[in-house]
């Protein structure tokens, strides 16, 4: 009698409706990708200023790169850790 089951619309072929559906799945998981990307950066980059902070730098306005801060802080502890064992 031409019933039809609930849900289906006479819109767009069915195989052309569940490509756009991959599409939109795919670009909402990359955008979730994204922002969980740029909020870990910036967890990163405030872990980084605040390690910096605590690091003994001269001049004081000296920015010290990622990887010159890595390498400062695992040095200062170093000779932290030195003039520990030597005292």
């Amino acid at each position: 009698e031409g019933k039809r089951r609930p849900g289906r619309s006479r819109g767009a072929p069915r195989a052309a409706r569940t490509a756009e559906t991959a599409q939109r799945i795919k670009r909402s998981r990359r955008l979730k990708a994204n922002n969980r990307e740029r909020n870990r950066m910036h967890n990163l980059n405030a872990a980084l200023d605040a390690l910096r902070d605590v690091l003994p730098t001269f001049p004081e306005d000296a920015k010290l790169t990622k990887i010159e801060t890595l390498r400062f802080a695992h040095n200062y502890i170093w000779a932290l850790t030195e003039t520990l064992r030597l005292a």
